[in-house]
């Protein structure tokens, strides 16, 4: 479904990402980990069309999108739910969701995306004449990841839906993303929550310092040595 070959990125003369590739499946759950600033949600954006590639080739369906503006990249069913959430907090939940559906084929299906959603996440039903910034943080990355499932994505790119977040929490996230992957919804997933993430994907990349240094099924690498050391604590 997605992939990505020699990707560079740059922020002026500092370089963010070096030759990094990867794929995702249809149907898959991949997870990318890594310590803080290694460069995941610059990968992230880079596919989501928010930032340009100084070289390398992002592929989605067999098409190149790699030049391609974001609103051209959503259409084509890369949704991505954004690290720190970025809601409307001055909007009522029910309006940020119908943001959500902004696309023309969302749109016509409005109707059942909503009540999908709140069939996900009962409590945004609950809330949705309350103001956006007034739920709880657990509430409002519920509301982020609804927002993006508005969009009907074909591959929903999550970064770090654990953040700030209470263990209770952090678990019915992930929760979720196991239904939606269950229900047919393809995942590319960056999270600092290494153990939790590995447990959750089939297939795992470890990316430190802007390369991809290790790669393979979650499995392998939740025995693997040298990720329980450096992720683990083992």
């Amino acid at each position: 479904m997605l992939e990505v070959a020699g990707l560079a990125v740059a922020y002026g003369e500092l370089v963010a990402l070096r030759d990094v590739s990867l794929h995702v499946k249809e149907g898959e759950i991949v997870t990318v980990i890594g310590s803080n600033g290694a460069g995941k949600t610059t990968l992230l954006k880079t596919i989501s069309g928010l930032l340009r590639p100084r070289a390398g080739r992002i592929e989605f369906l067999g098409e190149g999108i790699d030049g391609l503006p974001s609103h051209e990249i959503c259409k084509r069913g890369i949704i991505q739910v954004p690290e720190g959430r970025k809601i409307f907090p001055q909007m009522p939940v029910l309006h940020n969701l119908q943001m959500g559906a902004y696309l023309p084929a969302a749109r016509r299906n409005f109707a059942q995306s909503l009540g999908r959603a709140y069939a996900l996440f009962p409590r945004l039903n609950e809330r949705r004449s309350q103001r956006a910034g007034l739920l709880s943080g657990g509430e409002q990355q519920m509301l982020a990841m609804a927002r993006a499932l508005m969009a009907r994505p074909k591959l929903l790119m999550v970064d770090e839906p654990s953040l700030g977040l209470a263990p209770k929490l952090v678990a019915e996230i992930f929760n979720t993303l196991l239904v939606l992957n269950q229900e047919g919804t393809t995942i590319l997933l960056v999270s600092q929550e290494v153990r939790q993430a590995l447990e959750l994907a089939q297939r795992a990349y470890v990316l430190e310092n802007g390369r991809i240094t290790v790669e393979g099924s979650s499995k392998d690498l939740l025995n693997d040595p040298r990720i329980k050391a450096a992720y683990l604590g083992l």
